[in-house]
C-alpha cells in the first residue's frame, strides 16, 4: 500500500529563460515533481510511467536515492522519453514544444495488485486513456487529477496550444482536481474563475484547486472558496514543476487526514521551494516546508 502513486510520463526538459543562459537536459514530468514533494514530507510514493532508452541511469539512481519507488517504471526499447523545450518569456509566460513522446500508458500496463491511498493522474502529452482512469478509480479511495495533458494540442512542429477537452466521464471519477487558470478555462469553456471552478465541482469533485503562480491559488471545498497565498520566494529561477509539487505536497497531507486548508498551504509552500532552483533540484525539508505553510495559513482568506 503506497500513500501516493503518480501516473503519467516522466520528461526530459530543455528549459530556456532569461535566468538560464545554457539550457541542459533536465529531469521533469509530474512523476518526478509530485513524488519528490510528497517524499520530502515522509510519504511512501511510487510511479507508473514509461520512458525511452535515452532516460539516463543517473536519473533512476537519483530518484531511488530520493525514496521514489520505480518498480512500475517501464523503459521501452527503441523508444524516446517524452521531451519538451520550455521557453519562458517576460512575466514567466511559457511556450512549450514537444520534441519527443514516449509510448502511451494503457490500462494493461497497470500492475495487478495496485493499491494506494491516493492516485494522481497527470498526463502531459495525451498519454493516458479514459479506460485507464476508470481502472485506476478501483485502486484507491482518493483519485486526483491534473488535466494538463488532456487539454494540450500539438501542431506538426510540436508547438503546444490548449484545446477544449470533453472529459465529463473522467471528471465524474475524480475527488481532487488541480489545474492552472488557462487549463480550467480549456476544460470548462469559461474564463470566469468561480464559475469554472463550480462547473468542475458539479461533476462531483470534492476539492477543486486552481493555481495562479505568484498570485496564489483558489480552492473550492465544502461549498466555500478559499484564497491561498503564494509564499514570496526571494528568487525565482524556474517555475517548472511548481504546480506538480503543489499536488504532491497537498496529497501527502490529505491522505494523513489533515485539514484541507492546511493541505493547500503545504502545497503552496512546497511549490515555493521548487521555483528557487532549476528543475527538481530544490525541495524543502519537512520542517522548513511546514514553517512556510504556517505563514501562508495565517494569510489565507475566504470569498
Amino acid at each position: 500500500m503506497f500513500d501516493i502513486v503518480t501516473v503519467g510520463h516522466f520528461a526530459i526538459d530543455y528549459i530556456h529563460s532569461p535566468r538560464i543562459v545554457s539550457p541542459k537536459p533536465t529531469l521533469g514530468g509530474p512523476p518526478a515533481y509530485v513524488s519528490l514533494a510528497a517524499a520530502k514530507l515522509g510519504s511512501n510514493v511510487s510511479v507508473i510511467s514509461k520512458v525511452g532508452e535515452d532516460f539516463s541511469n543517473d536519473y533512476t539512481k537519483w530518484l531511488k536515492n530520493q525514496k521514489i519507488d520505480l518498480s512500475w517504471l517501464k523503459r521501452i526499447r527503441g523508444a524516446s522519453t517524452t521531451q519538451f523545450a520550455i521557453k519562458y518569456q517576460r512575466g514567466w509566460k511559457r511556450k512549450l514544444q514537444l520534441k519527443a513522446r514516449a509510448p502511451p500508458i494503457s490500462a494493461n500496463d497497470l500492475p495487478d495488485f495496485l493499491q494506494a491511498k491516493a492516485v494522481h493522474v497527470a498526463p502531459i502529452a495525451n498519454e493516458l486513456s479514459e479506460e485507464l482512469v476508470m481502472k485506476l478509480r478501483k485502486t484507491t479511495s482518493i483519485l486526483s487529477l491534473d488535466p494538463q495533458g488532456f487539454v494540450r494540442r500539438f501542431d506538426r512542429e510540436g508547438n503546444v496550444s490548449l484545446q477544449h477537452w470533453k472529459g465529463q466521464s473522467v471528471l465524474e471519477q475524480v475527488d481532487v482536481y488541480k489545474s492552472s487558470l488557462n487549463e480550467i478555462e480549456a476544460v470548462t469553456g469559461t474564463a470566469n474563475l468561480q464559475l469554472a471552478v463550480r462547473k468542475i465541482a458539479d461533476h462531483g469533485v470534492k476539492i477543486v484547486i486552481v493555481t495562479r503562480g505568484m498570485r496564489g491559488s483558489k480552492m473550492l471545498f465544502d461549498n466555500t472558496f478559499y484564497n491561498i497565498s503564494a509564499y514570496s520566494s526571494k528568487i525565482v529561477l524556474d517555475p517548472t514543476g511548481a504546480g506538480d509539487a503543489f499536488s504532491g505536497a497537498f496529497l501527502a497531507e490529505y491522505v494523513r487526514g489533515k485539514e484541507v486548508l492546511w493541505c493547500a498551504c503545504v502545497g503552496s509552500a512546497s511549490a515555493s521551494f521548487v521555483v528557487e532552483g532549476v528543475g527538481p533540484e530544490r525541495f524543502g525539508e519537512r520542517e522548513e516546508t511546514y514553517e512556510r505553510a504556517e505563514e501562508i495559513y495565517e494569510k489565507q482568506s475566504k470569498d
